[in-house]
């Protein structure tokens, strides 16, 4: 549980000589935007995280920010997370591993929402809300970039709002600091809407920003989250961003590499009665040997856990920090420890199947054009990671350096992680006839059997389900609704 309080004006300056130096930190960078506002009201953990209790951070401070007039920046109210840093350097919270490296986790979570006419004090809901995402990150110990998007199903402040999920993007304020723990950054979250969302996916969330950037009631040059906000940046402009977001689509593609979701696959190559292991063909051969030059993000990918928060489950969070490091090419890559994140030692055989059955749950299935087009058609992979236990399933490209997957056997798999190669031709021919299932309205209404080249797409009790058929791809399979 937390309360509300104004904090001291000692412990806002650093005054106290035992007051944490990973705090004081924080605190002097709020002073230098905030120097007349030395005891701003906080949200405080009654039972600190590291006694207990349920709320990783420690404090949310909330400042009210004039904005800037001649940028044509509103006024505002501005919270500031501790505590996903390292606050105090004493193993209590984050383990203290040197100065060199980041703080905890390396940043601290911030916030920008809208003043509304009248408002004498900034509303509480957005420390909830950075709570509920700090539980995900200590919780699974993943870490949150630049870029990243947070699709969260329901208004941020459980209004009626259309600002129903979140981006994450440098503070345009609040620079990087030097603590005596090691770094800290400040990421800002940013409110959107679902097309908004969408449009991240399928492209990317820094390029989304940046057209809200554009916008003054979407957010402007500082990304003022406005829960009042009605209308989308395509509302508002339809032509100039939506025209903007397909081109960069079809120049760059998706960003997005992978997501946590319900998914399931099945080897449809062996009868089930078979005592040995009914999921796939052991080939026996050790996969080739795997790229250096691997990319990070399969990795965290794999890595995500997703089991626990407020929620039911924390919905997908992309990461694109590898994206952001290394330039764009038309090559893609898996990363040798990929593998290794999921199987125990003794499944590291690669496995040859002949035909595969996929399941995914309703959001999942829908990100399949993006997986198709955004990320295949580029020269790159995706990758659906369960949220329960360690299955993955990654589609590769041909252009896809250290894959396990070929064209010449394209169904393989190292225990639970299954690798599915489509060649462009076929993914080509795919996207047109994934383009005839319409909205999910339509395909709940229909309840189709829709025939599909080489693969077939049923849709039964909010599940997309498809299988995969060899040898080659000619044949065709009916997808048949079942009861």
């Amino acid at each position: 549980m937390d309360e509300v309080r104004p904090s001291s004006g000692a412990q806002a300056h650093g005054l106290s000589p035992l007051f944490p130096p990973g705090l004081q930190a924080i605190y002097a960078e709020c002073r230098r935007l905030y120097p007349e506002q030395a005891n701003p009201l906080q949200v405080t953990a009654i039972v600190k995280y590291w006694l207990g209790g349920p709320d990783p951070l420690d404090y949310i401070s909330m400042y009210r920010n004039v904005g800037c007039p001649s940028q044509d920046v509103q006024e505002h109210w501005h919270y500031v997370s501790f505590g996903l840093s390292d606050l105090y350097g004493d193993n209590r919270v984050h383990e203290f591993t040197g100065s060199d490296g980041p703080s905890g986790f390396g940043f601290e979570l911030t916030f920008r929402l809208k003043r509304e006419a009248g408002e004498t004090a900034p509303p509480t809901w957005p420390a909830e809300l950075m709570q509920g995402l700090a539980r995900y990150v200590f919780q699974s110990e993943n870490t949150f970039c630049s870029g990243d998007h947070v699709s969260w199903h329901s208004p941020l402040d459980n209004s009626e709002s259309r600002i129903q999920h979140m981006l994450l993007t440098e503070d345009p304020q609040m620079q990087p600091i030097q603590t005596p723990f090691g770094t800290v950054a400040f990421l800002q979250i940013v409110g959107v809407c679902t097309e908004e969302l969408q449009a991240a996916q399928q492209w990317n969330g820094q390029g989304i920003l940046e057209l809200m950037r554009g916008v003054r009631v979407a957010g402007g040059p500082w990304l003022i989250t406005d829960m009042r906000r009605g209308e989308t940046i395509f509302d508002i402009d339809p032509h100039l961003q939506q025209e903007r977001v397909d081109q960069g689509i079809e120049t760059e593609g998706s960003n997005l590499s992978g997501v946590s979701a319900k998914c399931v696959w099945d080897d449809l190559s062996r009868p089930p009665e078979d005592e040995e292991d009914s999921r796939s063909i052991c080939i026996g051969s050790q996969p080739r040997r795997l790229s250096e030059k691997d990319t990070e993000q399969i990795r965290e990918t794999l890595k995500k856990g997703l089991e626990f928060n407020t929620k039911a489950t924390l919905p997908p969070i992309s990461s694109q920090r590898q994206i952001q490091e290394r330039p764009q090419s038309r090559k893609d890559s898996l990363e040798s420890e990929s593998s290794a994140a999921i199987i125990p030692h003794e499944l590291v055989r690669t496995r040859q199947l002949e035909s595969v059955h996929l399941k995914f749950n309703q959001e999942s299935g829908t990100l399949l054009p993006l997986c198709l087009r955004g990320r295949l058609l580029h020269g790159r992979h995706f990758t659906y990671k369960s949220i329960h236990g360690d299955t993955a399933i990654t589609f590769v490209s041909s252009g896809v350096e250290g894959a396990f997957a070929t064209e010449e056997h394209p169904y393989a798999a190292h225990g639970p992680w299954l690798q599915i190669l489509l060649t462009e031709e076929f993914v080509e021919q795919m996207l047109g006839d994934i383009q005839e299932l319409g909205t999910r309205d339509e395909v709940r209404v229909k309840g189709f059997a829709l025939l599909l080249r080489f693969w077939a797409i049923a849709y039964m009790f909010q599940l997309f389900a498809f299988s995969l058929c060899r040898p080659n791809y000619q044949r065709s399979t009916v997808g048949q609704k079942r009861s």
